[in-house]
């Protein structure tokens, strides 16, 4: 039986479709890097998380975290501490307008950004974007 992609229920009660759809807010704007694109990447992560997570547990029935599917949960999370660092240092500096960014910031946020694309790459191996073929 072949699943009907606009019915409602498919969107809302597909295993893993909200994480899908969410992953792409902190990637883009993360990676764009203005102030309030850098709030928005911070609070979005929150969501991903949770339906990563949700994901995890439903998907794939709760299953032991080993190979891709740990590394993709553990640079998951880290990406999105990393995400929360970066716009923190950035608040920090903007609330104390005489001091410029801070230099440390550059490697903080390469390597965020690394992390976030590895992680993505690691998801598309999850969710079959990434398979032999």
């Amino acid at each position: 039986m072949s699943v009907n992609p606009f019915d409602i229920r498919t969107v809302i009660l597909a295993k893993h479709a909200q994480h899908v759809v969410l992953i792409h807010f902190p990637i883009a704007l993360f990676t764009a890097a203005a102030h309030f694109n850098l709030l928005l990447a911070a609070v979005s992560t929150v969501p991903v998380v949770a339906t990563g997570l949700a994901a995890w547990r439903w998907a794939l029935e709760g299953q032991k975290l080993k190979g891709i599917l740990l590394m993709h949960l553990v640079l998951g999370c880290l990406s999105s501490v990393l995400i929360w660092f970066v716009f923190w240092i950035h608040l920090r500096a903007r609330r104390h307008v005489e001091e410029s960014l801070p230099k440390y910031r550059l490697p903080i946020e390469a390597v965020a950004v690394l992390l976030v694309g590895l992680t993505g790459h690691l998801g598309g191996f999850l969710s079959g974007v990434n398979g032999p073929g």
